[in-house]
């Protein structure tokens, strides 16, 4: 999809959304003691705030201490660009979505003004690097960095965060994303079916979209949106005026956020078997993200980190012509509520950047303490009830091929890359041997064949070995 489409598609919206009226609160429509809560289910880094919360029901119990006399209506979408335009209505109070469908959120609601205006209050998941968005391509694709996308379809949800990871990304590459690619704005399921189909030969999307695609075989990672080094996360939006005179309803939310928070934290195993029982999606694919040490870090607080990142995309969303009226960050973030929530902490863990929930625990194989989140990892055995953590990436493969000799089927593998140190599957990374290095350091796992190569590239002698070889000779 070429620039000016864009710009055709983003002005259309403004006089649709602009002839959208707020007539009070959304619980008007149902009755006044109903709550209208907008979220993405398979966008599993909103869980804290969408389906891990309404699974657990910590924020209808919260209600219910609070006075008894209100109900939630959960309403379930794809991407944030509906809730917006729900929220824009006035029929969804409070919603949840990635940072780029925020910003719009927010610009758009400055722009139609009054009781549309809107604030980002608490953030679910995020990961200070990037890797959330991906670009993945058929397993048979012959791509091996972005740059081999020239000419090619790529499918993408404009305005989403998978989609300005790859313009961003792309540009890096050399490449112009309005005239050298063709974007296809299209609903990840559809994007999903148009990569299987041919008729796209790359997909750029958000979680859990690029580990669903790549564990089920039908994909392979092309591009890590951690190599960007961009902070991406997920926040929760409310509208202004609904904060206002419900206050103690958003504290009952934000409350109720926090629990779920903590339940993830407490048992991560169990929160991504209840997300994948209510999504449909596999539980090995919700655990790469949401699990002990991985993609994304849950934390309710808004850090210094996210909210500069996110005034720096307020120019690169306008040049790319997905909003027209630059938002003003400063009156849409308000961490008010959430500071409120968390109480006196609140300074100290918006400070933190430390995964909350670590792999932790003893390497039985290579009898080592598991501490550094730059090189633990996980191999999940069918039939346990917990993962076992492994201290490092020849440490896993030892683990492998001791629970193979021993009969085991294993369920899933992770462990971090090597270079970006986004944690995958590592049974679908391109292992690396390198002579020169220690013993305990010989094979390294990359998530991209473009990391493998810059690795083999580097080092005299070292070359990409199959996984299974990797394990046997670990």
């Amino acid at each position: 999809m070429r620039l000016p489409l864009l710009r055709t598609l983003a002005l259309g919206l403004v006089p649709l959304l602009a002839g959208c009226t707020v007539a009070g609160n959304a619980s008007a429509g149902g009755g006044s003691g109903q709550i209208v809560v907008g979220y993405q289910s398979k966008t599993i880094n909103t869980v804290t705030a969408g389906t891990l919360l309404r699974s657990l029901g910590f924020f209808e119990k919260r209600l219910k201490e609070l006075d008894g006399k209100h109900s939630v209506v959960w309403r379930d979408y794809d991407t944030g660009a509906p809730i917006t335009a729900q929220m824009l209505a006035g029929k969804i109070d409070i919603g949840s979505m990635g940072d780029y469908p925020l910003l719009i959120n927010g610009s758009r609601a400055q722009a139609q003004g009054g009781d549309a205006e809107t604030q980002w209050v608490s953030v679910t998941g995020y990961n200070l690097r990037g890797a959330l968005n991906s670009v993945v391509v058929a397993p048979g694709s012959k791509a091996r960095t972005l740059r081999d996308l020239e000419g090619e379809t790529v499918s993408a949800s404009v305005g989403s965060a998978g989609h300005g990871t790859f313009v961003q990304a792309a540009r890096r590459y050399g490449l112009d994303p309005a005239k050298d690619v063709k974007v296809e704005n299209q609903q990840p399921t559809v994007g999903a079916s148009a990569l299987q189909s041919g008729a796209a030969a790359a997909f750029a999307q958000f979680v859990a979209w690029p580990g669903l695609l790549v564990n089920k075989g039908q994909a392979k990672l092309l591009y890590d949106g951690g190599d960007l080094n961009v902070p991406t996360f997920h926040g929760v939006v409310v509208r202004k005026r609904y904060a206002e005179e419900k206050t103690e309803i958003l504290q009952a939310f934000l409350r109720a956020q926090i629990d779920a928070t903590n339940y993830l934290h407490a048992r991560p195993l169990e929160a991504a078997e209840s997300v994948a029982a209510t999504t449909g999606l596999p539980v090995e694919t919700v655990y790469l993200y949401n699990g002990a040490g991985g993609v994304a870090t849950f934390d309710p607080t808004i850090k210094k980190e996210l909210r500069d990142a996110f005034v720096q995309d307020v120019p690169f969303l306008k040049s790319i012509g997905v909003i027209q009226t630059p938002l003003k960050v400063d009156p849409f973030v308000n961490d008010a509520y959430i500071r409120k929530a968390v109480g006196a902490s609140y300074d100290r863990q918006a400070a933190s950047t430390a995964n909350p929930a670590a792999v932790t625990g003893t390497d039985a194989v290579c009898n080592k303490k598991v501490d550094d989140p730059k090189t633990a990892g996980e191999v999940w055995v069918k039939g346990e009830p917990k993962t076992r953590p492994v201290a490092d990436p020849v440490c896993l493969l030892k683990n492998v091929r001791a629970l193979q000799s021993e009969g085991k089927q294993i369920r899933a593998v992770y462990i971090p890359d090597t270079a970006a140190g986004t944690r995958w599957f590592a049974d679908k990374d391109i292992w690396v041997e390198d002579p020169s290095a220690k013993a305990a350091e010989r094979f390294k796992p990359f998530a991209t064949p473009e990391g493998a190569q810059k690795y083999v590239s580097a080092h005299s002698g070292a070359k990409v070995v199959p996984y299974e070889e990797a394990v046997r000779r670990a």
